[in-house]
């Protein structure tokens, strides 16, 4: 997303895993109002250490108002935020619940000491039971996926649909991690699979409508959707069905055109074709711009819609600051524009560029990355607020970057500005002190299931904490007095 002064990804459907219980937890009030749940909370001199999972997080003492220990916390996104602080109008996802029959039993011979035992699975193909194999191979898919190392989810979930193709649980996780990983084209003729092999299935039916949502097929997803809602209650379900009947209401009579890497919709009448030849145009040249610097590509044609009027509003649920949206589909307000202004152009990249740091990611980048990468290839630069910035930072009156990992629309049009300018001189920190070359590997290793703290360590060698630390130094030597 973008307006005059910042910009934002909304990042489309979200993988949300099954909840599980949760263990009591300390909970850090800071003094700007917002709070972070922990596993864990020690003081280490002038930072506040604390532990969620396997992660470990510093922030300053300064910006600590007080702990609590023993509570209960809310579902958390990876930062340890409460859920509550989640954009409102975010539409979840979901993760199908249906079961093998001997899921159960086989887990525990698969997976033991927090992995997969590669030696069981062996012992199960040699058993030569086809089914009893291909159901470990989909235990062992499902643990990976559900600790969000991808490429070997896919893999397990496809040697499991070698041993038993007509599986729809097995079809169902394959489908929802090709969606997952922006591969939604590909993973239609699996969910399809599974439909017809458990018509009456709602979690089939719940995985074709994502996939087919995804693949910008609409009214096939709101179908799909449907169907399910008469087997099965579900109000996640029913908040993907109304955003994709929001979506398709406000696009009735759109037309479209085609070209080599995008999927135009307009309104015929209210966008002149000058304008949407020059726009189709500017597209194709920033997308080879982006593989030259980013040396990746979207695996499929990118859907870009464009709004007039009060539509773009209605189908976004975004608040009055933003100005443009990347949910899957480029979503760009035109209402008085006759051709592309050199602003426009800058919008168009910075939501093209979402497209290509989540195929790189597998979708899994923090908000602040997403949104910091995506600035500095419009390009734009932190300079203009340097100074003010470097005084915020000395002051460490920052917003944390671990609480910036989760949607900016929550944010204020005040708070969103600095949470884009933080995230702008993160990346211009992390570019101008190690390369764009690093920045590409941070995202390949969040690709492969690494958490940001871990991936940030495994590159640049800093965890939240000392990148916050790192980032002051340089906005003061750049900005400062």
């Amino acid at each position: 997303m973008h307006s005059p002064v910042t910009s934002f990804l909304l990042s489309g459907l979200l993988w949300l895993l099954p909840a599980t219980v949760c263990a009591p937890a300390d909970v850090i009030h800071l003094k700007n109002g917002r709070t972070i749940w922990a596993d864990r909370v020690h003081e280490n001199g002038a930072h506040l250490e604390y532990d969620i999972g396997d992660d470990s997080y510093a922030i300053p003492r300064s910006v600590v108002e007080r702990v609590e220990a023993g509570g209960i916390p809310p579902e958390r996104t990876a930062s340890g935020e409460s859920s509550n602080n989640k954009d409102p109008h975010v539409v979840p996802a979901f993760a199908p619940v249906e079961h093998l029959a001997n899921e159960s039993a086989l887990t525990e011979k698969i997976v033991h000491e927090g992995r997969v035992d590669a030696d069981a699975l062996m012992a199960l193909e040699h058993e030569g039971d086809t089914r009893k194999t291909a159901a470990g191979y989909f235990i062992a898919g499902k643990f990976e996926f559900e600790h969000g190392n991808f490429s070997k989810a896919r893999s397990y979930f496809e040697i499991g649909l070698r041993f038993d193709s007509q599986n729809p649980t097995i079809l169902n996780y394959y489908a929802a991690l090709l969606v997952r990983t922006g591969n939604a084209g590909e993973a239609l003729p699996y969910a399809e699979r599974a439909v017809r092999i458990a018509p009456n299935s709602p979690d089939a039916l719940d995985v074709l409508g994502y996939a087919q949502f995804a693949a910008d097929h609409n009214r096939d997803a709101i179908q799909s959707w449907k169907r399910s809602l008469q087997l099965r209650p579900s109000g996640t379900v029913q908040q993907l069905l109304a955003k994709a009947e929001r979506e398709a209401s406000a696009e009735n009579d759109y037309s479209q055109r085609e070209s080599s890497h995008f999927t135009l919709r307009y309104e015929g009448k209210q966008t002149p074709e000058s304008l949407r030849s020059e726009l189709v145009a500017t597209l194709e040249s920033e997308y080879d711009d982006l593989v030259r610097e980013l040396g990746i590509a979207p695996r499929s044609s990118i859907a870009v819609v464009l709004y007039t009027g009060q539509a773009f509003f209605d189908v976004t649920q975004s608040p009055s600051w933003v100005g443009a949206v990347n949910d899957g589909k480029l979503r760009i307000p035109v209402e008085g524009l006759t051709t592309v202004t050199p602003e426009l152009a800058r919008v168009l990249k910075h939501e093209l560029a979402h497209s290509f740091i989540n195929q790189l990611s597998g979708g899994r980048c923090p908000q602040w990355l997403n949104e910091g990468l995506a600035q500095v290839v419009e390009p734009k630069s932190v300079s203009s607020r340097g100074r003010r910035l470097a005084q915020l930072f000395q002051s460490q009156h920052e917003i944390p970057f671990n609480a910036l990992e989760g949607g900016f629309m929550r944010f204020s049009g005040v708070e969103a500005l600095l949470a884009y300018d933080e995230s702008l001189a993160a990346v211009e920190y992390i570019r101008d002190t190690y390369g764009m070359s690093d920045l590409q590997r941070i995202l390949e290793r969040l690709g492969q299931g690494n958490s940001s703290e871990a991936a940030l360590r495994a590159t640049i060698h800093s965890g939240y904490g000392q990148l916050e630390s790192e980032v002051a130094k340089y906005l003061v030597n750049k900005y400062g007095d």
